[in-house]
Formats: structure tokens, C-alpha cells, sequence
């Protein structure tokens, strides 16, 4: 398009296009005649082409201003498509969000959120990732994720993090373990257990957190069997290679072979966080905060 062609100069041939009348076209522009012939004129000008044939009784267009009907009302169309796309994404309600988490989160649902959201803004596209609390904070500070929903993370410098539910351990042992049928435990009886664990690359403080209640007991845990999920955790205990300690969420889809035992003598406690980098401040970033359910997580802490 030429430089000096304004969306405003193909309103303007568009309503005498269709018209085919100066006074009806600027009446219905709003403006007044001589302005709008001497836009028309303009444009004409700036295509170094005549777009209508004139007399003192008709308007008609030329194949030059027939050619550019079609076309004008095709670009101008494209052109509000295209700024409300622009407006949509400032208000973050259309794009695309990465959003990273945890497997361990999903009993608390805070992944709820991402159908809400997705009722709420239906042209922003929501791509999960799952990994592990300490993959996904690196994935985060490299730009590859927007925001994650992790377990007590290590602390990393450019991110924010909120807490969105806390909520207390519990030992999980095999169905036929001579400790199973006991109403709590505390964490010196599980001390000199054979513990199944998570790996302490899936995140350190997490990792040292989940132990506490066995290290405040002043033993050494003893882990002879590594997990990448709690469920497989979960379920390598019911086969009898292990007892375990567990956020309690971890245990709401535990198998039969397993029994659940609150522990106690112990104030430890695991935190679910959601992150996102400091200088993110989109709208797609607030909006999905806004809709985190972080009271419905709180009432199953």
C-alpha cells in the first residue's frame, strides 16, 4: 500500500462506493461533503489513479475504484481482525500460556484453574508441562515456562512465588506391616525403616522437607529404593520395598496394598507454590492468578 493511504481515506471510498452519492456517503460519514471530496480527491492522488467518474448527476466507479471496493473492504476487515487480536492479547485474553507442574499437586487440584481459565479466556491456548519442582523452576527462569504450581522449591533469584495450600505428612506403609494397624506414628518409629523416596534432583529443600520428621527423630533415613512419582512411590510400598513419608494429598489415590498412618510429634508441614519470573506482569499472567483457587486448596490442607 502506498505510504500516504490511511484506513480512514478507505472508509471514506467505501461508504461513496457504496452510495455512489457524495452528499448521502458524508452524511453518513458524519462529516461534511467538501471534506469528503477532497479525501476522496486525496486518495485519488496518492494511487495516481481516478477511482470515480463524475458528473453533476451521477457517481460511478471505474475498474480502477471496482478493483479497490473489493479490496478495501477486505483490508479494513483484516484490519479490525488484527487490532482486536492486539487488544485481546494486552488484556490477556487471547495467546498462549506455558504452565509447568508437579504431578504431587494434582490431588489438590489446583490445575482446576486451568478450566476456568480456559471457560473464561477461550482464545488463550494453555500448554501444561509436568516435571519435577526443580526442572521446572530452571524451565521457568530460562523463559521456556510463564508460571509453574510446585512443591517447596528452592529458592531462586528472578521468581515470585505465592503459596497456594500447606498441608501435613503422613506415613505410608505396607498393608501387612506390623506397624500398619496403628492409629499415628511418630517419626522414630519409622526411622530404621527402609524408606522409598524421590530422588533429591527432583528438588533439595522439598526433599529435606519431606524427611524432617524421620531426621528429627535423630536418625539418618535410609532410602533403598528411589520413585519418580509418588504414585509409583505409593505403589513400590505396597509391594513391600519400603515404608514412606508422603504430603497427605499424595496419598488420596493410594493403592489397597498401603495403609495411611498420621504421624505426629512432629510440626512438619509441605507448601504448594505457584511461580512466575519478577518482571512478568502480563495481564495473561494476572488473569490466571486471579483464578488460582487457592481458598478450595486451603480447606484440604
Amino acid at each position: 500500500m502506498n505510504d500516504g493511504v490511511e484506513l480512514r481515506h478507505l472508509r471514506y471510498f467505501l461508504a461513496v462506493a457504496e452510495e455512489l452519492h457524495f452528499g448521502r456517503a458524508a452524511a453518513r460519514l458524519h462529516i461534511a461533503q467538501p471534506a469528503l471530496t477532497q479525501q476522496i480527491q486525496r486518495l485519488e492522488t496518492l494511487l495516481a489513479t481516478r477511482l470515480f467518474d463524475r458528473t453533476s448527476r451521477s457517481v460511478a466507479l471505474t475498474p480502477a475504484g471496482e478493483v479497490l471496493r473489493e479490496r478495501a473492504a477486505a483490508i479494513l476487515g483484516h484490519a479490525s481482525r488484527d487490532l482486536d487480536e492486539v487488544a485481546r492479547i494486552g488484556q490477556g485474553s487471547q495467546g498462549r500460556l506455558y504452565l509447568g507442574f508437579v504431578p504431587s499437586v494434582l490431588p489438590l487440584q489446583p490445575l482446576r484453574s486451568v478450566r476456568r481459565f480456559r471457560d473464561r479466556y477461550p482464545l488463550v491456548q494453555i500448554d501444561l508441562v509436568e516435571g519435577y519442582t526443580t526442572h521446572m523452576m530452571a524451565q521457568l527462569g530460562h523463559g521456556a515456562l510463564d508460571m509453574v504450581i510446585v512443591r517447596d522449591p528452592d529458592e531462586q533469584s528472578g521468581a515470585v512465588v505465592f503459596p497456594l495450600a500447606t498441608e501435613p505428612f503422613m506415613a505410608v506403609l505396607p498393608v501387612d506391616h506390623p506397624l500398619a494397624g496403628r492409629d499415628a506414628l511418630t517419626g522414630a518409629e519409622l526411622a530404621d525403616e527402609p524408606l522409598v523416596f524421590f530422588p533429591r534432583a527432583a528438588g533439595g529443600h522439598a526433599h529435606d522437607k519431606n524427611l524432617r520428621p524421620l531426621i528429627e527423630a535423630g536418625h539418618r533415613p535410609r532410602i533403598v529404593q528411589e520413585g519418580n512419582n509418588w504414585t509409583t512411590i505409593l505403589y513400590l510400598v505396597g509391594e513391600g520395598l519400603g515404608v514412606t513419608v508422603a504430603p497427605r494429598s499424595a496419598t488420596f489415590t493410594a493403592p489397597q496394598t498401603v495403609r495411611i498412618v498420621p504421624l505426629t510429634e512432629t510440626e512438619a508441614t509441605t507448601t504448594v507454590y505457584v511461580a512466575h519470573r519478577v518482571a512478568d506482569d502480563r495481564p495473561l499472567v494476572r488473569n490466571f492468578l486471579a483464578l488460582l483457587p487457592t481458598g478450595d486448596m486451603a480447606e484440604l490442607a
